[in-house]
């Protein structure tokens, strides 16, 4: 695999990890709400989840879902669930008073905000799709190992970093002072976009 392959694949996953989506929402909701700690933590696992469908489509996970369509429909049936149901839970909560500065809070732990993170992307499919179309023509069947890794570790790089930034962004003091003052408006914002998110991955 030429260097110039390698950038190229590299630019072209921190453009679609820069798009807005479910994992990218998600990573703005638990900045502004719980802080950059667990902001990180969620971007960890968006970032292992990114792993996973990444190395799917080099090892032919996408090829399955081009040969059992019906697989795919099932990700993403279930997938467009999950999001549904973390939006409707946004929903219910929008007009609760978020206890910031409250002792009593138990604040999410890191493996939660992890495990959060981590199903957020591994419950949207079309990741691997995705990949599937960077890594043809790019990844030349008689790729060593070794630039496997490195792709791989590019992928986990520009999903943790990016959504990384985004938490920080949305947990700056002035970002949830926002927040806190619109937090009902902001919270069905959220939640509607990704019910809609949900439901196009779900439908498409």
């Amino acid at each position: 695999m030429t260097t110039s392959a390698f950038l190229a694949v590299a630019i072209l996953h921190l453009m679609a990890a820069i798009s807005p989506g479910p994992a990218v929402l998600m990573a703005a909701r638990i900045g502004v709400t719980e802080g950059l700690k667990t902001g990180f933590s969620v971007a960890f696992g968006i970032g292992m989840g990114a792993v996973f469908w990444a190395a799917a489509a080099l090892f032919g996970l996408a090829l399955l879902f081009e040969y059992a369509p019906v697989l795919l429909t099932l990700f993403k049936v279930a997938g467009g669930i999950f999001l549904i149901y973390m939006a409707y839970k946004l929903w219910k909560t929008a007009d609760e008073p978020l206890p910031l500065e409250s002792k009593n809070k138990v604040p999410r732990s890191l493996r939660s905000g992890f495990l959060l993170g981590l199903l957020t992307q591994l419950t949207n499919p079309k990741p691997a799709i995705l990949f599937a179309a960077i890594f043809v023509g790019t990844v030349p069947e008689s790729t060593g190992i070794g630039v496997y890794v490195a792709l791989l570790t590019v992928v986990f790089l520009n999903e943790t970093i990016w959504n990384t930034m985004v938490a920080r962004i949305f947990s700056l003091n002035v970002t949830r002072t926002v927040y806190i003052s619109l937090k009902g408006l902001i919270d069905r914002v959220f939640g509607g976009l990704l019910a809609v998110l949900g439901v196009k991955i779900a439908a498409t």
